[in-house]
């Protein structure tokens, strides 16, 4: 089969299309027939050299994948269902979805609500997953319709989803960016109204700021965490996802014990089966009224994903990066 393949030799990255065969690694592994995967920013972390995401010197990438399954002795993810396939040590640890076909095991597998297609599936991913996850941590805390929600790196695929999810779940999502150029896309995703990163939060010379926020779902980290930890109204949540801004996080106590303001981390690689379906389940309920398409930057193939990396790298995208596994020259 065709295969996205990276490769560190000598300190140096080999990533090319090359012939290669799915391989089980754990005694009852699925094989799945892939028909979509998609770009994340942790895939083009795994094509550098060196990687500090990268386990294993050699590996097909990929850390989504969605299509049907081909064989398995598992009597939940039986030969023919749909499933998306994400998590674990996927396109990090062992090969991943840049192939026609992968094997993972069946925890790693959640099934398709009939509301999604495989293409569906491919533009939510592990991004979008991780935003409907966020969504339902913050309704587990009492957010109510209507809430205004703070979204930061609201052009990402985690925030974008969160505001179109948010949105068509009937809060009212504020999304923050450092792209100002890109408002109008976020008001077109759903977003309430666009603000820009250091509008987050007011009073610096205060230990807490006013209150501003009902919820917040962050994909930043760092400062920008710190600044909606101080602006929470009391007993609101943040759900923390992204740490592209720096994995420190510097504050005080004060808003966790005057505001009664709660932290909840958000995790899609090791997530529950139970997790898993409940976070798909709702995903396929709100899809009927979701364009994910509108999500989508661009369709490539397998020998378009250096490039891709390279747009990743630089922000250089808007939405989605899918990848149609079985387009590939040569």
């Amino acid at each position: 089969m065709k295969a996205f393949v990276v490769r560190e030799i000598d300190g140096q990255l080999v990533a090319e299309v090359g012939d290669t065969v799915a391989v089980p690694q754990e005694e009852g592994d699925v094989l799945v027939r892939v028909d979509y995967s998609s770009v994340n920013s942790k895939d083009a972390m795994v094509a550098t050299a060196p990687s500090r995401v990268r386990r294993v010197s050699s590996l097909v990438g990929g850390v989504d994948a969605s299509g049907t399954v081909e064989a398995s002795r598992d009597e939940f993810f039986t030969e023919g269902v749909r499933v998306a396939v994400h998590g674990g040590s996927l396109g990090v640890g062992r090969d991943g979805g840049f192939a026609s076909h992968v094997y993972a095991p069946a925890r790693h597998l959640s099934l398709l609500p009939s509301s999604l297609s495989t293409y569906d599936a491919a533009v939510i991913g592990t991004a979008g997953f991780t935003a409907m996850a966020s969504v339902l941590a913050l309704e587990d805390r009492g957010l109510e319709v209507g809430a205004q929600v703070l979204v930061t790196g609201a052009t990402g695929g985690v925030g974008s989803q969160a505001v179109t999810y948010l949105a068509r779940k009937g809060y009212a999502p504020v999304a923050s960016t450092g792209s100002p150029a890109s408002s109008d896309w976020l008001l077109e995703r759903g977003a309430t109204r666009v603000i820009a990163r250091d509008e987050i939060s007011d009073r610096p010379e205060r230990v807490l700021a006013s209150e501003r926020w009902d919820g917040a779902i962050d994909c930043v980290g760092g400062e920008t965490l710190k600044e909606i930890l101080r602006s929470l109204r009391y007993g609101a949540a943040v759900a923390a996802s992204g740490l592209v801004a720096s994995a420190e996080l510097s504050t005080t106590i004060y808003p966790f014990i005057t505001r009664a303001v709660a932290l909840v981390g958000i995790d899609a690689v090791e997530a529950s089966s139970v997790t898993r379906q409940r976070v798909w389940q709702a995903l396929g309920e709100l899809a009927p009224h979701v364009n994910f398409t509108t999500f989508v930057d661009r369709v490539i193939g397998l020998d378009e994903l250096l490039q891709a990396f390279d747009d990743i790298r630089t922000s250089a995208t808007q939405g989605r990066i899918l990848v149609n596994v079985n387009d590939v020259t040569g």
